[in-house]
């Protein structure tokens, strides 16, 4: 079986993150996919499925949920190879309005500086269990884009706090235009998914599926 939206969205419903899909639509691509496949897939070779989820208003929960369905039906559907490319966060504070010429290459404050560098020191030295529980608060502080709804939805594919795999740090942390970068890849280890979180969303009172309601 062939990996598509409808399918990732399929799996992602069992879950209880209620997911659409479509494959005819006037939504723009999202640009988190368009940029770094612009330069890794200008034959078009790879096959991309672009993934718009959960952004300010939703539980990292879910989405953490959400990346562990979408791993699930890659390896219960699928024989073959599957990248995911999750585009995103570390500090992302942009620099105030009339300074982004001195902040070209700079972080925003020492502050998400040292906030960014004491992550990716976790990250090294594997304490995926505390920087998942430290989330939320470091994307609300460290101005998370969307709300690192992005992490969440990579560190539950991983497999959340029980995620035990190591991470190659492809190019050393550097600023843009206030906000921390990086690019990094992330060893896939074999997981059952005892540590996803639940689902949250779909388990509120008075929650209806989207089905019954279009």
């Amino acid at each position: 079986m062939r990996i598509t939206g409808h399918l990732l969205a399929q799996v992602a419903n069992e879950h209880g993150v209620e997911t659409l899909a479509h494959d005819s639509t006037t939504l723009d691509p999202e640009y988190g996919t368009l940029v770094p496949l612009r330069y890794m897939n200008e034959d078009q070779h790879f096959k991309v499925i672009s993934v718009s989820a959960l952004c300010m208003v939703h539980y990292l929960n879910d989405s953490a949920r959400l990346g562990w369905a979408m791993r699930e039906a890659v390896e219960k559907h699928y024989d073959g190879k599957v990248a995911f490319l999750a585009s995103g966060s570390l500090s992302h504070r942009f620099a105030q309005n009339g300074l982004a010429p001195e902040f070209a290459h700079k972080i925003w404050s020492p502050f998400l500086e040292q906030l960014d560098k004491q992550v990716l020191q976790m990250w090294g030295n594997r304490e995926w269990k505390a920087f998942c529980e430290m989330l939320p608060e470091y994307a609300s502080k460290g101005h998370g884009e969307g709300f690192m709804h992005d992490t969440a939805m990579l560190m539950g594919a991983l497999g959340w706090t029980g995620y035990d795999g190591g991470v190659d740090m492809v190019t050393p942390y550097f600023g843009a235009s206030g906000t921390g970068q990086l690019n990094a890849i992330f060893e896939v280890t074999p997981q059952k998914g005892e540590h996803i979180p639940a689902a949250v969303a779909s388990s509120a009172e008075g929650y209806t599926a989207v089905s019954t309601r279009v």
